[in-house]
């Protein structure tokens, strides 16, 4: 039987051995949730870059450039990792380049290893759960954190998914067991659980109410982005 485990951090990835396991990279707030959501409404691409020096490479490609750092978007850039600037109207059949505090950094440190890297959010959770269980390969849930480490959010989807999926995989380690049941906890009120989370501090700062109940929201969307080569594309 295949197993799942959990990675809280991505300080702790080498930890694991990944090379014939799917990573399903985690940043529910927000990159993940955004790129999701961006690719289900017909993003060509989105381009994961580590720095926002990087996204100047392709300025000249007619690309829409996005920048987050500490949650805002970052000056002279089209919008940051909100996914309600990923919308149908700005994004289909656009490629997005895309760099963020967390999220496109765990993209980049699983790719060198993985088998293959997948993106999960809570709007595509059973779209993601069906398709590790087709696939029967080892699972490895990468949590993004927050600059490397230990947040709630991404953890509590983790422990999302380790509930959908324990019937048909070993649960690993410890991280998975601790997952599940902080799920379980507060699966009732994910929003109200998160109330206690450092990241839900600095989020209130930005008044970013919206996009928080938004990225909790389960199964808006079907797409799965994988990343193939440099570019995340919609899972055929």
């Amino acid at each position: 039987m295949s197993k799942i485990e959990v990675c809280l951090t991505p300080a702790l990835l080498d930890l694991y051995p990944i090379e014939n396991s799917i990573v399903v990279v985690i940043d529910i707030l927000r990159a993940t949730s955004s790129i999701t959501y961006g690719i289900e409404n017909g993003a060509e691409a989105i381009i994961p870059v580590m720095n926002v020096e990087d996204c100047l490479a392709y300025a000249d490609q007619g690309y829409l450039l996005a920048a987050e750092r500490n949650g805002e978007v970052v000056a002279g850039y089209d919008f940051g990792n909100s996914p309600f600037s990923y919308t149908a109207e700005k994004v289909a059949g656009k490629t997005i380049v895309l760099t963020t505090t967390n999220g496109t950094k765990a993209m980049h440190l699983a790719q060198e290893r993985a088998y293959q890297v997948v993106v999960g959010s809570f709007l595509n959770l059973s779209a993601v759960c069906d398709y590790l269980k087709k696939e029967n390969k080892d699972v490895l849930l990468l949590c993004a954190g927050w600059k490397d480490n230990f947040n709630l959010e991404d953890t509590l989807f983790a422990g999302a998914v380790v509930e959908q999926l324990q019937g048909d995989f070993t649960v690993g380690d410890d991280s998975s067991v601790a997952a599940l049941d902080m799920y379980q906890l507060a699966k009732g009120d994910l929003r109200g659980y998160l109330q206690k989370s450092s990241h839900n501090h600095r989020l209130i700062k930005l008044n970013i109410e919206e996009d928080v109940r938004f990225c909790l929201k389960i199964d808006v969307c079907k797409a799965i982005p994988v990343l193939q080569g440099e570019m995340l594309v919609a899972l055929a």
